[in-house]
This record gives structure tokens, C-alpha cells and sequence, in this order.
């Protein structure tokens, strides 16, 4: 027993910090989570990922979306949705979560605290209880910062929560708009503005950039692009907004969004989605010297540790790629190194999963990167259309490539767009974590008729144009 209350002190319970503490109960430490909210989950169950991904589905499921192939574009299963249908499953989902978090953390031994912390100095922590009854300073060996984000404000605008909003206020919404502009063409604007156009919204989306996703392979993003235009989305890429305001047209409040190009878009709503910035603030980093950047995050080195060895920083604080699924390994990585346990991670590997409509997924190299660092590489395709199940489940337009090595036939890449995504790539994962070679798909015999078959067809594709 050490002279500290917690061998480890995690600060936020969302997927960073719930996998650093879990991982360090499992090590028999001793450890304590606290968390500033009234429930534990953090943002990703509360406010991004577990929200926006369940009313992704409420979406799919109700407009009719994955059927209008088959049954034509005029079919549904509600005829009217509005914003309670949705949330009814969005809520639904957060509870379910909420209360499996909590049941895990406890069984692991967890201390669960809500309360907010702050340093007072590199091993001590004031925290103050979130329902007023009073506050404590605690005392821990090792500390794991994972407090996450928050969205970025433009201080020039007037956010008021339903005319213009940011992602973190989207369930409070009071209706379904009939046209909505979104500021911010990255992840979060990127599946927001698909989720909505898949309702029938006039989505408007906008962004400096001339490119969006530009961590993802060109072609895949050529292929979404066309989708949002299929569902009358519009673009507009490479333009700066100059201006956001609130106007009433008609009796009615409505957006107005001036570009600095001389537009000038009108919305019944607006979502600001212009990044996220590191929640920071209240930590009183001052107390132990490190400092965050000018969005509040934290810099680390490779084994998660801050310029103090002791504390460390995991999850979106330390920003991209600032996944779910990537923010967990970091606190179970940061857990282990803490404790001077061994661990075998290949964070090259990592699978990225975007969650717009249709769905991509990535992991390994693009086109793009291979092609900068001079490497000889091939591309294998293969189109939903020409897989059996494909045409059962009615995507004829999803599309699966695989790129390899023109002569050691190493899996090098697999970039996926199209129903299942985020699970057909564990499949190119597992192989390029194995260093599998192209040939490993031709020989192998998938299930028919499935989805995974697209691997088989599109090492063939690749296979032919070496000949």
C-alpha cells in the first residue's frame, strides 16, 4: 500500500476513461473515476456517439431508406417522423448504456465520484461534488486525464439551442426542420448532414476546405459526395462563413449565414459543427505546468504521458483521431504503461468508422498515402451490385477496395463505403495484422450470400490486373 489514496485516478468516465480504470482494476490497483456529469458515459454516451449513431438507425429504419432500392424511393415506414420518434430510441439506447457502465465500473471495484476535479498539485486533486453537498482532495500515484470535449463556440454568434446549435445540443431539438444549414464539413457535420437528408431535409453544407474527409481515400469520398447529391444535399466546399444571424422572415425565425464569397444561405436551423475544443478549462492544468493547446487539448508522447510521467491524457482531449473505439485502447494503453505492464498494440491498424448514410470505414493506407511514399501498389474492387446480398438487401452502391503491394501481394489498405462497413473491416484487419497477402481472399471460402464475399471478388479484380 502506497502513501496515496488511489494507485490510479481517472478524471472522466466516457470510453477513455472507463477503459484506463477498468484496465487498472484488473491489475488489482486501486482506482477511483470522477465525473463532472450527474451520469457516467461521458459525451459519447450522453452527447455524441451512442446519440448520433441510434438516431442514424431510427433514421434507416423509419424513413425506409435501406428498402427504397427495392420498393422505390417514395417508400417509408413512417409516413410523418418527427423528432420524438427519433429520440424515443436515442433515449432508450442511453439509458441501456448508462446503466452498463455503471455495472461494470462497480463490479471491477471502480470508486465512482461525481464530482468535478481540479489539480492542486501533480498528485493531488480537489473535487468538488457535483450535487453541492461539499468537496474532498484526494491524493493518486498515477492520474489519467479523460475529460473529452466540448463544441466549439464562435463567440460572434448567437447560439440559442434550436435555431442555431451545435451537435451537443441535437436531442433537444424541438422538430424536424424542412431546410437546415450545417457549418463544418468534418466527421460530425459530415454525418449529421446525411442523417437529415436521408429524412428529406434541404441539407446545405459548407466548409473551407476544398475536400471533405481528407484522412480518407479520395475515391471512397468522390463515392459519398455522390450520394449527398443523390439526396439533394448541397456543397459548399472551399467557402468561409463571414456571418451567422438569426432573422424572422414571414412571422417565422429562420438562419442566415453569409459567406465571404458573397452568398448568402437561409435555414430554418443551423448546425455549427466547426470541430471541438478540449475540456480543459476547470482542471487548473496551472497547478502541475502542463499546458493545452489553443483548443484545449493536450500534447503526449507515445505512451500517452504528458510533459509529467505520471499523468496522462487519452480520448478526443489529445485529439485525432478522437473515436470511440481509439480512445479506449489509449486508456487501457495508458493503464498498462502506467503500471509497467507489457502490451502489444498497433495503433497503425486502427479501423476509422464514419457513420454517415451511406457508411465508410477504413483502415491502413489510401491511395493518397501510398502514392506519396513511392510504394508499387495495386487496387482489387468490388461493388455491392455484384454480390449476391447486395442485391438482397437492396445496396446496389456500396463498394469495397482492397489495395496491396504490386510485388510481395501484402495487404496494404481496405476502404469500404456501403451497408455494414464498420464491420466487414475487421475483416481486412485481422489479415493485414497477420501480414496476409491478396491471395488469402481468393482461397478463401465466405458464406453465401453475405456482404464478405466483396473481399473474394475484389482480390480477384486486383489478381487480374497484375496479369
Amino acid at each position: 500500500m502506497s502513501d496515496y489514496d488511489y494507485d490510479l485516478f481517472v478524471i472522466g468516465s466516457g470510453p477513455a476513461g472507463q477503459r484506463a480504470a477498468i484496465q487498472a482494476a484488473k491489475l488489482n490497483k486501486r482506482v477511483a473515476i470522477a465525473e463532472r456529469r450527474a451520469v457516467v458515459g461521458g459525451v459519447s454516451v450522453n452527447l455524441g456517439t451512442i446519440p448520433s449513431k441510434t438516431l442514424r438507425e431510427a433514421v434507416l429504419y423509419l424513413s425506409g431508406y435501406r428498402e427504397r432500392g427495392i420498393y422505390g424511393m417514395a417508400y417509408s415506414v413512417k409516413q410523418r417522423i418527427e423528432m420524438t420518434d427519433l429520440l424515443f430510441r436515442a433515449d432508450h439506447v442511453i439509458r441501456t448504456e448508462i446503466d452498463i457502465t455503471r455495472h461494470q465500473l462497480i463490479r471491477n471495484g471502480v470508486d465512482m465520484l461525481a464530482a468535478e476535479a481540479s489539480f492542486i498539485d501533480p498528485h493531488t486533486l480537489h473535487l468538488e461534488n457535483v450535487d453541492g453537498t461539499g468537496s474532498q482532495t484526494v491524493q493518486a500515484g498515477h492520474i489519467v486525464i479523460a475529460t473529452g470535449t466540448t463544441a466549439t463556440r464562435a463567440p460572434n454568434i448567437e447560439f440559442d439551442g434550436q435555431s442555431i446549435f451545435t451537435s451537443d445540443e441535437i436531442l433537444k431539438l424541438d422538430r424536424i426542420p424542412k431546410t437546415m444549414a450545417i457549418i463544418g464539413g468534418g466527421v460530425i457535420g459530415v454525418e449529421y448532414a446525411s442523417i437529415f437528408a436521408a429524412l428529406g431535409v434541404r441539407v446545405t453544407l459548407i466548409d473551407k476546405r476544398n475536400r471533405l474527409l481528407s484522412f480518407v481515400d479520395s475515391e471512397i469520398i468522390d463515392s459519398l459526395v455522390y450520394h449527398l447529391r443523390s439526396h439533394r444535399l448541397i456543397l459548399r466546399l472551399g467557402e468561409e462563413v463571414s456571418k451567422v444571424e438569426t432573422i424572422d422572415q414571414e412571422g417565422s425565425p429562420r438562419v442566415r449565414i453569409q459567406l465571404a464569397s458573397g452568398k448568402q444561405i437561409v435555414a430554418e436551423k443551423a448546425l455549427y459543427s466547426i470541430g471541438r475544443t478540449g475540456a480543459t478549462a476547470k482542471l487548473n492544468l496551472e497547478a502541475t505546468e502542463i499546458k493545452s493547446d489553443g483548443r484545449g487539448r493536450l500534447t503526449v508522447n507515445g505512451n500517452y504521458q504528458t510533459p509529467i510521467p505520471h499523468i496522462y491524457a487519452v480520448g478526443d482531449i489529445i485529439g485525432f483521431p478522437s473515436l470511440a473505439s481509439t480512445s479506449m485502447e489509449q486508456g487501457r494503453l495508458a493503464a498498462c504503461h502506467a503500471f509497467n505492464v507489457p502490451t502489444n498494440s498497433v495503433p497503425e491498424l486502427f479501423p476509422y468508422g464514419i457513420y454517415a448514410i451511406p457508411e465508410i470505414s477504413t483502415v491502413g493506407r489510401s491511395e493518397e498515402e501510398l502514392t506519396r511514399d513511392n510504394i508499387p501498389y495495386e487496387v482489387g474492387k468490388a461493388h455491392y451490385r455484384e454480390i449476391a446480398r447486395g442485391q438482397i438487401i437492396g445496396d446496389n452502391t456500396g463498394l469495397l477496395k482492397i489495395l496491396f503491394h504490386t510485388e510481395s501481394h501484402e495487404i496494404l489498405g481496405v476502404h469500404i463505403i456501403g451497408e455494414g462497413a464498420s464491420e466487414l473491416i475487421h475483416i481486412g484487419q485481422a489479415v493485414m495484422a497477420l501480414k496476409g497477402k491478396i491471395e488469402y481472399f481468393i482461397n478463401t471460402v465466405f458464406n453465401y450470400p453475405t456482404l464478405a464475399e466483396a473481399y473474394k471478388t475484389a482480390a480477384f479484380d486486383g489478381i487480374n490486373r497484375l496479369a
